[in-house]
């Protein structure tokens, strides 16, 4: 399972159907005003997140984004038994069926009661083409897809005679980038037993609302003078009082301005490579995530960047209290600094990545937005990060939920948004090798240095595979493509 542009998916054409959810309680809720007006209060990412909808909504200037995940059932589909499976999916997750709204300057969930909750399906159209379909899909989601409007997510397939793809796409606000092969998983191990005339039977999925409860309880009351926010205030001191580590690179971007975006796949490693690429970073001591970040550093230095490696890093929470299982925004947003200097090998930068890391994740406790709104409250008014920031994200696929079963099921993630003012880049390991994902800003100047740090990222991890080291410098000089020109993509075209 690799995440790329939907554009580029190779999806076969046929009929499409959609599942509409409803809930049966609208109208009496509607009439008697009734309703629980307190709800449950939404974490911080969701409050920020709710929040720059509703000021972008307000200056006519909207901010979309969605994540998207598709997979393929094989045989004839049996609507019934998808129609059951997609209703138990979303009545499984508290956080989907959820309506948000602005309560005493606080934004509450309030989730609608499972049982009241219906799907019916639509038929939608019928393409004979697969740029058509794509062409629908890109659009749908786009239009569907609204933070302020529930629901918060759309699904349907793609049917054919003798197979199907699913899709589902999300706003962030109730997922994130793991939640994808949760969805997969649960979506098909419900729709298989359905078929074979048995119970759905899945592990436990603890509701994110007890987790943002929990969060808000421990974090809402602390102030900038708490001792947990030392690590960050560290980090800003290092770097100049600034809360957000830049992007090092020319990307040709004028302040306080959006543009749109340039979304691009590619492939760093194959299957066998980056087999031989983790020996060779468990060799010095890491692990294969922080092999890839090192070789990262070396990169952006090695183009002009400074010696010592500043970013963002996403962490997962999923694994401190049991939601392995559970969909919603299980994302802390943290700074991340080492040395990657000159004249270090491989075995040193590994070292460093290695403390950096350490340090990172002993002060992992404090919610990013709660930090950001606490040490750069005039940053936090905006509604995006201030400048291009520089961004590590890392997922291995193969450590997620029914991954044994991705060469059957053949999933693919997705994600979009309407504009930037930087780069963001996604690593996924999975079955197949090592892949980049990456969306920034659709200028002359990022193009030209996206396309040459990607081709001297593919160079370094490659060395380091083969000799376990950094000794060969990298030069950003590989040759370039024509502006406009797409990346390799043919590894990311699946046909269904």
């Amino acid at each position: 399972m690799r995440q790329f542009p939907l554009e580029t998916h190779d999806m076969a054409p046929g009929r499409v159907v959609e599942w509409r959810l409803r809930s049966t309680a609208a109208a009496a809720a509607d009439t008697d005003g009734t309703g629980d007006a307190a709800g449950r209060r939404a974490s911080f990412n969701q409050d920020k997140h709710f929040t720059v909808a509703e000021e972008s909504r307000g200056a006519d200037d909207p901010v979309a984004s969605w994540i998207a995940v598709t997979f393929e059932v094989a045989g004839t589909l049996d609507e019934r038994a998808l129609t059951r499976a997609l209703l138990a999916f979303v009545r499984r997750h508290e956080v989907l069926r959820c309506e948000f709204r602005r309560l005493a300057g606080e934004l509450a969930c309030e989730p609608i009661d499972a049982a009241e909750l219906a799907l019916d399906a639509v038929p939608v159209a019928a393409f004979d083409s697969s740029e058509a379909l794509r062409g629908f899909l890109v659009d749908r989601f786009k239009r569907s897809i609204d933070t302020l409007s529930w629901p918060l997510f759309t699904m349907g397939a793609v049917l054919r005679e003798d197979s199907s793809t699913v899709y589902l796409a999300f706003d962030h606000i109730v997922c994130d980038g793991l939640s994808m092969p949760i969805v997969v998983h649960e979506v098909q191990s419900a729709y298989e037993a359905l078929r074979r005339g048995e119970d759905i039977d899945l592990p436990a999925a603890p509701s994110y609302l007890d987790f943002a409860e929990e969060q808000r309880r421990r974090y809402l009351s602390i102030d900038a003078d708490d001792a947990r926010l030392g690590y960050w205030k560290a980090f800003m001191a290092r770097g100049g009082g600034e809360f957000f580590p830049r992007f090092p690179l020319e990307l040709g971007v004028e302040p306080d301005r959006m543009y749109p975006i340039v979304n691009e796949a590619s492939p760093l490693l194959d299957a066998a490579e980056a087999e031989v690429f983790e020996k060779a970073c468990r060799a010095v001591e890491g692990k294969p995530f922080m092999g890839v970040l090192a070789a990262v550093a070396v990169c952006l230095r090695e183009a002009g960047g400074p010696g010592v490696y500043r970013g963002f890093m996403p962490v997962s929470e999923r694994g401190r209290a049991g939601w392995a299982n559970s969909v919603g925004w299980f994302v802390n947003t943290m700074p991340i600094e080492f040395d990657a200097s000159p004249g270090r090998d491989f075995a040193q930068v590994m070292a460093a990545v290695r403390a950096g890391f350490g340090e990172m994740m002993d002060h992992i406790d404090v919610p990013f937005v709660r930090a950001w709104q606490l040490l750069a409250p005039v940053e936090f008014a905006a509604r995006s990060w201030p400048y291009p920031v520089n961004f590590f994200s890392y997922i291995d696929i193969r450590k997620c939920p029914g991954a044994e079963r991705h060469e059957d099921w053949r999933p693919t993630s997705h994600v979009w948004s309407a504009r930037a003012n930087g780069a963001c880049s996604w690593f996924q390991r999975d079955a197949d090798g090592l892949h980049m994902n990456s969306i920034y800003v659709d200028t002359p100047a990022a193009r030209r240095t996206m396309a040459d740090f990607q081709e001297a990222l593919r160079q370094t991890v490659r060395e380091i595979a083969r000799h376990g080291s950094l000794r060969r410098p990298v030069a950003l000089a590989a040759p370039r493509r024509p502006l406009g020109a797409p990346l390799d993509t043919a590894p990311y075209a699946r046909r269904s």
